[in-house]
């Protein structure tokens, strides 16, 4: 079970609490909101409406991109097969939580062999960002070991410009890896690619799938584990896109309805049997929290999800936890600095407004988190210790997605390491 969380609001080594709020409105009075999505299905047994949806997309051959976990599981594969039917050309069950580039070289070589024209990307965020890989390589004439070398080089790969192999998305998990034009990716010695271990991401609108099939029956089939920790990512992703430096009335209205049937849905989710009925709403709040966070050039994605990255790239703690963990701790500090649109929030999470709302804000979010029966402390899980935290918090500065935390707001190294030892 989850540890007993510590209520500390501690004091101030992060700034003055008597600083005033910010203004509520989109952080400030302009903004500007241009979107390129997907088109989404929604609805149990869309999946089976597959091949009609690549029909209206002008695609006929379809490569399946899948972990092997995924490929030998009936109640997942067998579904999406039908729903292909003839427009099924092959299946490439081969990638793996590393997200690496050898993987997406060997589906390069499975897409050319099936002359598959699309790629359907079916499990979770690293299912689907090995696929976004396959399409960039795809469209390019390079080796494998130059796109090895810029990776090591640059921490990304360069997409080229014009149309890449088209990408339809279905997801089995709650992360919210699916509605983007970003993919991660690692490469490591042993594939002859790289000299040292590389990691870094690819970004580009081209990248956006050209569909999504959100059909709750076939995330059911994933592990209550599994769907427990990844629903957290996605409930962050919406905390993200109401404060982020970017955000727009057209994400706020996306990101507070998706969180209000996350905030009610996940809750009761914790506490039943995982069928389609009770995913219905949370998949309804993925596909709208994710609404807008993935835009040309630009992401609603800002401190916690730094925080993810300085947490589990260089150890062994898990996404979710991570974000169940540091997530109060940010909103806490962001309270503290008069930066998170504290009416919005409360709206969103179905806290009545008042002199304690920052509070009780903070408590919904962390009540999130135990009904998922995640961690709540850093010592619980096999992250870094305080003689770390200087490194970690480095590590979170840098990130870019630290360029979107509220407007005015530049978190410091020891304003980071204070949201670290709270949070241990």
């Amino acid at each position: 079970m989850s540890a007993h969380r510590s209520k500390h609001n501690s004091p101030s080594s992060i700034r003055r609490q008597s600083e005033p709020e910010r203004t509520d409105v989109s952080q400030g009075t302009q903004s500007r909101f241009e979107y390129e999505p997907a088109v989404l299905r929604f609805g149990t047994g869309t999946v089976e409406r597959l091949a009609d949806e690549l029909a209206e997309q002008g695609l006929e051959r379809a490569l399946v991109v899948c972990g092997s976990t995924v490929g030998n599981t009936t109640e997942v594969i067998d579904p999406l097969i039908e729903g292909l039917g003839e427009r099924l050309a092959g299946i490439f069950p081969e990638t793996t939580s590393d997200k690496r580039l050898e993987t997406a070289v060997r589906g390069l070589e499975v897409m050319r062999k099936h002359d598959a024209d699309v790629l359907v990307g079916l499990g979770g965020g690293s299912s689907l960002d090995v696929t976004k890989v396959i399409s960039v390589l795809a469209a390019t004439d390079r080796e494998p070991s130059e796109v090895g070398r810029e990776l090591a080089e640059t921490g990304s790969v360069s997409v080229p410009s014009g149309s890449l192999t088209p990408i339809v998305a279905v997801p089995t998990t709650l992360a919210g890896a699916d509605h983007s034009s970003v993919a991660g990716l690692t490469a490591s010695p042993s594939s002859g690619l790289v000299d040292e271990q590389a990691s870094g991401s690819i970004s580009a609108s081209q990248l956006m799938p050209r569909s999504i099939i959100y059909d709750p029956a076939l995330v059911a089939t994933t592990p209550k584990p599994i769907l427990a920790a990844s629903a957290m990512n996605g409930f962050n992703k919406g905390i993200e896109t109401l404060y982020a430096r970017n955000a727009t009335p057209v994400t706020d209205a996306t990101a507070s309805r998706g969180l209000r049937l996350l905030h009610d849905g996940l809750q009761q989710f914790g506490e039943h049997t995982v069928d389609e009925a009770v995913l219905e709403p949370i998949v309804e709040g993925i596909l709208l929290t994710q609404y807008g966070v993935s835009r040309p050039e630009e992401t609603t994605l800002s401190i916690i999800h730094a925080f993810g990255h300085g947490l589990t790239r260089p150890y062994d703690v898990q996404q979710g936890a991570a974000h169940a963990i540091i997530a109060p701790q940010v909103l806490r500090y962001l309270f503290e600095n008069g930066a998170a649109r504290r009416e919005v929030l409360a709206d969103a999470v179905g806290v009545a407004e008042g002199s304690n709302s920052a509070t009780s804000i903070v408590e919904a979010v962390e009540r999130v988190g135990d009904s998922l029966n995640l961690p709540t402390r850093l010592r619980d899980v096999s992250g870094p210790d305080p003689a770390q935290f200087s490194e970690v918090a480095q590590a979170v500065r840098n990130d870019p997605f630290m360029r979107n935390a509220p407007p005015g707001l530049d978190p410091t190294q020891d304003e980071l390491e204070t949201i670290l030892r709270r949070s241990y």
